[in-house]
């Protein structure tokens, strides 16, 4: 079976340009496109069924939800600027533009597919909530393509990107417990991300198979900014005088890094007094003192892949894919 890329070669063109013949999209030398075109021909080229829904719709962008967060700086945040870096890549290579849509109550996820917005739709910060749910639901029945990223519900069978979390927090824990600790405090971020539900196994996991009790008393949840790490510091920092704790796991890097400072201007010193591990490899776990220990996430790899996914033709049936993480073992976490 042919691919665009054998096309590609054989018209003397890119990939891209390929795709935007196939699928009608922006302004083409009439040359060109009979290039293309004679050269599908020869090879017995025919774009999958997902291809052919581009081509019936046209718009040549990609759309990419993203949550809404007042005082937030969105593209600052490790997470989402990783993400969309990936996922412009992608989407540049096969021929794509992004059109970057900020959720809100009334947004409609199928109505951008019906006004021809979209040909295809990346969801990121998805929640477990119903209105999100039948969102989504509208977007399978209609036949519309998307995907998730870092987000599953996989009771629906839904395209999805996502990362190890179970093994990520369960190398952490483990970590921790390797270095003498047996008070494991963990803050975690809400029950509506499957991820933080991911991580809450991997925790119990390695609890349990260091024969340690999970301490309810001990468990926290936070909104995976600094500020809800800071909070949590007053509450740690009692347990830890109390010597109910030795150390923390948190649900990402801004949450331990505010744990730290917390934790500081309470006098408890990070990496001498208290070992704390966070999670995503950001920026910001290199450069504070002493460094943070965490777990690395190819963030940008899964944004890249979502695209690929949806836009690859030789994809026929829709399929989800975790990608695996990487323990980093930094000064916060080794006494």
């Amino acid at each position: 079976m042919s691919s665009r890329k054998e096309v590609a070669e054989l018209a003397g063109v890119s990939e891209a340009t390929v795709s935007r013949v196939l699928n009608g999209v922006g302004p083409m030398k009439e040359e060109t496109r009979r290039k293309v075109l004679a050269a599908a021909e020869q090879l017995g080229y025919v774009p999958s069924a997902i291809a052919r829904q581009f081509a019936r719709r046209k718009s040549g962008n990609i759309g990419v939800i993203l949550p809404f967060v007042p005082k937030v700086h969105l593209f600052s945040t490790y997470y989402f600027s990783e993400i969309l870096s990936g996922i412009g890549e992608a989407a540049k290579r096969l021929g794509y533009d992004l059109l970057l849509i900020f959720r809100d109550e009334g947004l409609d996820y199928a109505q951008l597919f019906r006004m021809r917005k979209i040909d295809a739709c990346i969801v990121l910060g998805s929640q477990s909530t119903e209105e999100e749910r039948n969102s989504l639901a509208e977007l399978a029945r209609e036949k519309y393509p998307f995907c998730l990223v870092n987000q599953r519900f996989d009771e629906e069978g839904y395209l999805s990107v996502d990362a190890d979390h179970k093994t990520g927090s369960y190398e952490a824990v483990r970590h921790l417990i390797e270095n003498g600790c047996k008070q494991i405090a963990f803050i975690n971020g809400p029950e509506l991300y499957t991820n933080s539900l991911d991580r809450f196994e991997g925790y119990k996991k390695a609890l349990a198979e260091a024969g340690l009790e999970l301490s309810p008393e001990l468990l926290f949840t936070g909104n995976y900014s600094s500020r809800s790490g800071y909070a949590a510091a007053a509450a740690i920092a009692e347990r830890y005088k109390q010597g109910e704790v030795d150390a923390v796991f948190t649900a990402n890097d801004r949450m331990g890094i505010g744990l730290m400072n917390g934790l500081r201007a309470c006098g408890i010193e990070t990496g001498k007094q208290i070992a704390i591990i966070g999670y995503d490899d950001s920026d910001g776990s290199r450069i504070v003192h002493p460094q943070l220990s965490t777990v690395a996430v190819p963030f940008y790899e899964m944004g890249q892949r979502a695209a690929e996914l949806l836009l690859n033709e030789s994809i026929v049936q829709p399929q989800s894919e975790v990608l695996p993480v990487r323990l980093v073992k930094r000064a916060s976490s080794l006494f």
